[in-house]
């Protein structure tokens, strides 16, 4: 399907899962992609399909910066702007949050806050310096896990929430004048290949009852892509749904699970601010005590 005017999306992770079915989806819709990995021979039967002025294919390890730096002037020495960064790269360790070694939780927070977080740094810079006209839209990959932690996966969820917070921060300093918007993507449950490359680190010794929370859900694997009901290739859809808003939201959870997460948390804080909200009726500085501050 070729586009009159197609965008041009900078993909992450775009071996399998998400980050795969978004490349496969934009291209059939007539836009033009970069695709990033870090085994690009993963994507030779898209390369073999599309010509490189539709499918521009780059190694990257989104946890060295200035390969990220690299493959951004790349994309814009091949297509001349990018309009769409979908910033996805991933990877999943499972443990206690007690147990979860040292490298581990390092290698989590790499990838998923400070790999997501230089590519954010490149993507904003392109959008306001080199695109002309100036905007473009940020898709950040957060997960269900933010709005309702998982036993089990509680690195991982601190990781995607450092992200979201960092994405608040850009989203209230950019200037609108530059026409960038950022959507942080809340998704739950899409069958992908994830729980095949997920890594479950040794147990914990304390966590030796397989009753407790973070065993049953260690218990799922293998086969635990069987609790995944979601279509990635309609996500995919739907994030191209996103990207025609001129207004859109900044976060966006999909799938009818995420839908009740995000329903519980919001419900959790707004009880808390009407049982507890009369505390901070008396924990202010007396008035002669707040002369000359603001």
């Amino acid at each position: 399907m070729a586009s009159s005017n197609p965008k041009v999306w900078f993909v992450t992770g775009a071996s399998s899962g998400f980050g795969r079915a978004v490349t496969e989806v934009m291209l059939q819709r007539g836009d033009n992609v970069v695709a990033t990995l870090r085994k690009p021979a993963m994507l030779d039967d898209l390369a073999n399909v599309y010509s490189q002025n539709r499918l521009l294919v780059l190694p990257l390890d989104v946890t060295v910066p200035s390969d990220i730096t690299t493959v951004f002037l790349k994309a814009r020495e091949t297509f001349g702007r990018i309009d769409v960064v979908f910033n996805n790269a991933g990877l999943c360790i499972i443990g206690e949050a007690e147990g979860m070694p040292d490298d581990d939780a390092k290698l989590l927070f790499d990838t998923l806050f400070w790999g997501a977080a230089n590519v954010t740094k490149e993507a904003v810079t392109t959008f306001r310096d080199l695109n002309q006209p100036p905007g473009g839209r940020l898709l950040q990959m957060s997960s269900r896990g933010v709005l309702r932690v998982i036993p089990g996966v509680a690195h991982y969820a601190a990781a995607k929430a450092a992200l979201e917070s960092l994405s608040e921060g850009y989203a209230a300093e950019l200037d609108p004048a530059w026409n960038i918007k950022i959507t942080i993507l809340q998704p739950a449950r899409f069958r992908t290949a994830a729980p095949w490359t997920n890594v479950l680190v040794p147990v914990h010794p304390a966590y030796s009852d397989p009753n407790l929370p973070s065993r049953q859900y260690r218990s799922i694997y293998p086969g635990a892509e069987l609790f995944s009901d979601g279509d990635i290739y309609k996500f995919a859809a739907q994030i191209h749904r996103l990207v025609q808003l001129e207004d859109p939201p900044f976060y966006l959870p999909l799938h009818r699970t995420a839908l009740e997460a995000a329903k519980i948390k919001g419900q959790k804080l707004l009880q808390a601010v009407e049982d507890y909200g009369s505390w901070s009726d008396d924990v202010y500085l007396d008035e002669e005590n707040c002369q000359g501050r603001a």
